[in-house]
């Protein structure tokens, strides 16, 4: 599917939409600017990482320790969103630093500014879902309970739908760089998943099956991320540490066409000498005879013949 770029929602909304969340989710946390995957293969790796990031992100021991627990998912989904907050746009800024020594900041200004955006939007309706889901349960009366819990359901299934869109393309980062999704979702899965280690904080599990469910998600995570790099890097040409600007175009797409001149500009001949033959003469030809004249100049003159005599006048 080919996206508009520049648009965001890119006419894919309609007043219909906002009955079903889980299409605003898709359009609102995957724009139409986001570029396509360049191939099935990477799409697919992608989609195994998101199952991978939702693991680490909600945890396996939520469920192994008893049960599924609504208020510690809201916990884990702030403490997550407040990690993205910090880490996204600290990794992003260590990779350009890397990128300055081969192009500039400036040519990612746009592609930077929407993935920042998305990143906002998201958070944002992460912290609207958990003050929502506070005041579900001290709101008064049973139609504004149902009202609220309605707009709460609504409100549950857009976040978690729109969650696993920006797990898929990380906040649009593939519109900087197309590597730059896997790194931050490598990033974003240790570093959720090393505190938890070096503070021995297995949440009740044991040794083995804490280490197992907290390590399981990152080491997966990493090894799906190498393996997108390492396709993209082999059939497209595109390394993590180059400028997105000297990289390869994609497949299917054609360079850019040089400017045309602006309309109203006087039309301009071709440089060349102004007092040479416009037309040299055929090859073959007279070299001696007279070349084509110059149409503004002046008609040559006429040769003069001494006037005509009657043969039998006198």
């Amino acid at each position: 599917m080919v996206r508009t770029s520049g648009s965001w929602t890119g006419g894919r909304l309609t007043a219909g939409s906002f009955l079903k969340p889980h299409k605003i989710a898709r359009v609102l946390f995957h724009p139409a600017w986001i570029p396509d995957s360049l191939d099935p293969s990477i799409e697919r790796l992608k989609r195994m990482r998101v199952v991978a990031g939702v693991v680490a992100s909600l945890g396996v021991y939520t469920f192994v320790q008893g049960g599924f627990d609504f208020t510690e998912l809201l916990e884990n989904t702030m403490t997550a969103s407040a990690v993205l907050l910090v880490l996204t746009p600290l990794t992003v800024g260590v990779m350009l630093l890397v990128w300055r020594r081969t192009g500039t900041v400036r040519q990612l200004r746009a592609p930077l500014l929407n993935s920042l955006k998305l990143l906002l939007l998201f958070i944002g309706c992460v912290v609207a879902l958990v003050l929502l889901a506070q005041r579900s349960g001290t709101s008064g009366g049973v139609l504004l309970s149902l009202v609220t819990a309605g707009v709460l359901l609504w409100m549950v299934v857009f976040v978690v739908w729109g969650a696993v869109r920006v797990s898929g393309n990380f906040f649009g980062t593939a519109a900087v760089h197309r590597s730059l999704p896997a790194l931050l979702a490598t990033v974003t899965s240790w570093l959720m998943a090393v505190p938890d280690l070096v503070t021995g904080d297995l949440h009740g599990l044991s040794l083995t099956m804490g280490v197992v469910f907290i390590l399981g998600a990152p080491v997966t995570v990493t090894a799906i991320a190498l393996l997108e790099t390492s396709r993209l890097r082999r059939h497209y040409g595109i390394r993590l540490g180059t400028h997105p600007a000297g990289l390869p175009p994609a497949p299917g797409t054609t360079p850019p066409m040089p400017p045309t001149p602006p309309a109203g500009l006087p039309h301009v001949p071709p440089r060349g000498n102004p007092y040479s033959h416009p037309h040299p003469p055929a090859p073959g030809g007279n070299p001696y005879a007279p070349g084509p004249r110059h149409p503004y100049a002046p008609p040559p003159p006429q040769p003069s013949y001494p006037p005509r005599r009657h043969p039998y006048g006198g």
